[in-house]
């Protein structure tokens, strides 16, 4: 059996003995009031030989939980889903592929392990089940994960603000906007993008598809309540925490980017990948560094651009900032759209993307 342990450290940052603090004071004062844990399940991944467990454990008021349950979550205002509570240190159960581990959460209730497998596990989804230990009445969660075999030759990484939705990131206080206030269903996705993303599928039925944001886990559920709802393909989604750290106010998501693509690089080594962004933050620079980095295992980049009123709002002088014309990898295909049917016709000329 298998046990994980949070990630030591001699001396956390200050935020992080606050935030640790408050979360004990709240749980205490829930836990007395009746809340117990819950796990909350994301999407993992891995080789037939290895996997990659994602979910958190949560104080929660208790009630049974249902589809109906998760679909009322999914519709919350966006600032709801911050207001939560971890349970940390809990052991959870894992139960792959007839293979049974113990895990522990970290002090944000988070469980992220790479965990081997007893027998090799076919391609495609596979099913996980989590139990949360040590509790009067254990509880008991499914989760999924995509699985890709040496026979996987495509792959597709996307962004999600302002590459598959409409969400302005770079612009503060329309941002909050977006995360925190506005209803999720009030969401558009960026035309033609869903359309763009099923094609590809179609072209390559045997494809991962993973969205890489620089979100937080806390919106898990609406953001696939929104894939879904526009019909995007299924897939893992790639997040970061929110908040402090144990070595300060906050993660780099440039970095959690860079890590989160060397990654499926390192466990995928077969598999070519289109990366999907757009040129209001840092994506170019980012798929620039990892296509000059892996020229190999990068078969396109597709930049979605903003317009110049976007990009003035967003902070960044049109023509003078980043943009998918500085992305100029020998090997790897560049295109740049306004949206995705644009990105479909450049698309269209790179071999091996849109036809198998």
């Amino acid at each position: 059996m298998a046990t994980s342990t949070p990630h030591p450290s001699q001396r956390p940052h200050l935020a992080a003995v606050v935030e640790d603090h408050l979360y004990a004071a709240a749980g205490w004062v829930l836990s007395r009031a009746g809340w117990r844990p819950r796990l909350e399940t994301y999407a993992g991944y891995g080789t037939p030989d290895r996997v990659r467990v994602l979910a958190r454990v949560l104080l929660s008021r208790p009630r049974p939980l249902s589809p109906e349950h998760d679909v009322l979550r999914a519709g919350r205002r966006g600032f709801r889903h911050f207001l939560t509570v971890p349970a940390p240190h809990r052991r959870v159960r894992l139960q792959v592929g007839g293979q049974t581990s113990v895990v522990t959460c970290d002090r944000a209730g988070y469980i992220d392990v790479e965990l081997p497998t007893s027998a090799p596990l076919a391609a495609g989804w596979q099913p996980v089940v989590l139990t949360c230990l040590d509790e009067p009445v254990p509880c008991t969660a499914d989760a999924s994960l995509l699985v890709l075999d040496e026979r996987t030759r495509f792959g597709v990484v996307s962004d999600i603000d302002d590459t598959t939705m409409v969400t302005a990131v770079p612009r503060p206080l329309l941002a909050a906007w977006n995360t925190f206030v506005r209803h999720p269903s009030a969401r558009r996705a960026v035309p033609g993008m869903p359309e763009l993303y099923r094609t590809v599928q179609e072209a390559h039925p045997d494809a991962g598809f993973f969205y890489l944001s620089t979100g937080a886990w806390n919106t898990a559920t609406t953001l696939r309540a929104f894939l879904s709802r526009h019909a995007y393909p299924q897939g893992p989604l790639l997040l970061t925490d929110w908040g402090p750290t144990l070595t300060g106010w906050f993660r780099s998501g440039r970095t959690h980017k860079e890590a989160s693509l060397e990654h499926l690089m390192s466990w995928f080594p077969h598999v070519r990948w289109v990366l999907f962004g757009d040129d209001g933050q840092h994506d170019v620079e980012i798929y620039d560094r990892v296509a000059r980095r892996r020229p190999d295992r990068v078969r396109a980049v597709a930049i979605r651009q903003l317009t110049s009123g976007q990009q003035i709002l967003a902070g960044n002088v049109p023509d003078a900032g980043s943009s998918a014309a500085d992305l100029d990898v020998p090997r790897v295909s560049t295109v740049a759209g306004r949206d995705g049917s644009e990105l479909a016709l450049r698309l269209g000329t790179v071999p091996g993307v849109l036809t198998d």
